[in-house]
């Protein structure tokens, strides 16, 4: 009976998550991939960390506000993507590969959307920021929230009523690893 209700838990979490990522994809689509109306454009730029060199020459506020704005476009997709998958007990390097590769190429599909887009420039920077975003939340967000779900569930489990027949004939017994002799 419980484990019914930990099923449809899961599936709700999956449910959320895939919607919230739809919307976050939706806006991110929207911000980064319409027309701008500019009077002049700069050239792309796809030499790694030449952007990141200009905006920190602007001075420490420009620089705090451009970089902060690459990184934190895809952020929201390293704790969505995870949590659309819905699992609780996976090894954090796959899921953290997973979701940074995953990451990845959702900000290049990004950039050479905006090739054909009218005021829209392609910018390594950009990509380089919006991954590392992706995998700054991924560290600071998963890790914790797995580990705080996973004992919650546990807990859940001890706490579970137990059925009259596991409480009359008790716990099935385990066998204890022996080591080899010398």
């Amino acid at each position: 009976m419980r484990q019914g209700s930990d099923s449809e838990t899961v599936i709700r979490f999956r449910a959320a998550g895939v919607v919230l990522l739809l919307a976050h994809l939706l806006f991110v689509g929207w911000l980064t991939l319409r027309p701008l109306d500019v009077p002049w454009m700069t050239a792309s730029n796809l030499q790694p960390f030449a952007g990141i060199r200009a905006d920190l020459s602007l001075g420490p506020v420009e620089a705090t506000r451009r970089i902060g704005k690459g990184l934190l476009l895809l952020a929201p997709l390293g704790v969505l993507l995870p949590m659309a998958g819905g699992r609780l007990t996976v090894s954090p390097w796959a899921s953290m590969a997973r979701t940074v590769a995953a990451g990845a190429m959702i900000s290049l599909a990004i950039e050479l959307g905006q090739t054909g887009v009218p005021g829209q420039r392609v910018d390594v920077d950009s990509l380089l920021l919006n991954t590392t975003g992706v995998a700054l939340a991924h560290l600071l967000v998963v890790p914790m929230c797995r580990a705080r779900l996973r004992r919650r569930k546990r807990q859940r489990i001890r706490e579970a009523p137990r059925s009259e027949d596991e409480t009359v004939r008790g716990s099935t017994p385990t066998i204890p690893r022996v080591g080899m002799a010398p």
